[in-house]
């Protein structure tokens, strides 16, 4: 697999393997390209793979002090070594952490009205090709309220509503938790539309990590 600026496959492999797992036989068929991230190869499915939220640098201060020396738990210091040599943390000690590779990826990120714009934007010009269905991967690095999960649903329903192509599924994807948002249910006045929410474990997320790492 051919690296990419930042190594940004890194969570599109996460992406795919946390998809698999917590919704089952239908992804995992998924393979990582581009326009869009993830791909069925019969182009029944299309994903595109993205993040929003302003980086943290207090995060990448914490690593810092920790690799100074602070005393930690054994089990503590082995994710740390492992945000050490991968240059990654995500899902990682409950998201506290982040390294020095993934702080480029939380750098360039938009905060999410502006990154949902940009990408409904794209898939309504055809920017990603021709698929049957299209979804929208999201990693927010901060957590949203059930509340703000429903506004954002709102929200991008809203910018397509009157495009011909569209994104069905919307998956935003937390350090502890993934919503599955419906987006063909939208509608205001009858709420709460379908949107479920799947835990992710603080196990769960070690083996998303290795897995997308090792890959």
């Amino acid at each position: 697999m051919g690296k990419r600026k930042f190594d940004t496959c890194f969570f599109e492999r996460y992406a795919q393997i946390c998809l698999e797992t917590l919704l089952g036989a239908r992804y995992e068929s998924l393979v990582n390209e581009d326009r869009p991230d993830l791909q069925m190869p019969d182009h029944t499915l299309g994903i595109e793979v993205t993040r929003a939220m302003e980086p943290r640098k207090d995060v990448a201060h914490d690593l810092l002090k920790e690799m100074a020396g602070i005393d930690l738990p054994s089990e503590d210091k082995e994710d740390i070594d492992r945000i050490l040599k991968s240059g990654y943390g995500y899902g990682l000690q409950d998201g506290k952490y982040i390294g020095h590779i993934e702080y480029e990826y939380w750098r360039l990120a938009q905060p999410l009205r502006r990154i949902i714009e940009s990408k409904v934007g794209k898939v309504g010009s055809g920017f990603y090709g021709e698929f049957k269905e299209y979804g929208l991967y999201i990693f927010c690095k901060d957590n949203l309220t059930e509340e703000e999960v429903l506004l954002t649903m709102e929200y991008t329903s809203d910018l397509q509503r009157n495009l011909d192509i569209k994104y069905s599924t919307m998956y935003l994807s937390l350090i502890d938790r993934l919503y599955v948002c419906d987006l063909t249910s939208v509608d205001r006045t009858v709420r709460p539309t379908k949107c479920a929410s799947h835990e992710i474990s603080r196990g769960m997320r070690r083996m998303f990590f290795m897995e997308a790492f090792t890959d």
